[in-house]
């Protein structure tokens, strides 16, 4: 599983970094996304249901939030 560290990153940044790394991954491969801005929770699900991938939520703290990605069959 690729982890992408976003850590510090604010809106609009994780959303643009992690719709080019799905970009880059095939069907079935997953992505760790790791953030700390708290529109993250909105912006990575929102971009994940335009890109037809599947997410889930594996931690979300005071200190960041944890995303895990699936690739779709989908080109985004």
């Amino acid at each position: 599983m690729e982890k992408l560290d976003l850590i510090g990153l604010k809106c609009p940044l994780p959303v643009i970094r992690t719709r080019k790394a799905l970009s880059r991954m095939q069907p079935g491969q997953r992505l760790e996304v790791h953030c700390t801005d708290p529109l993250s929770v909105i912006d990575i699900p929102n971009l994940i249901r335009e890109t037809g991938d599947r997410v889930e939520i594996s931690e979300h703290s005071r200190e960041r939030i944890v995303f895990v990605v699936e690739k779709g069959g989908a080109t985004a």
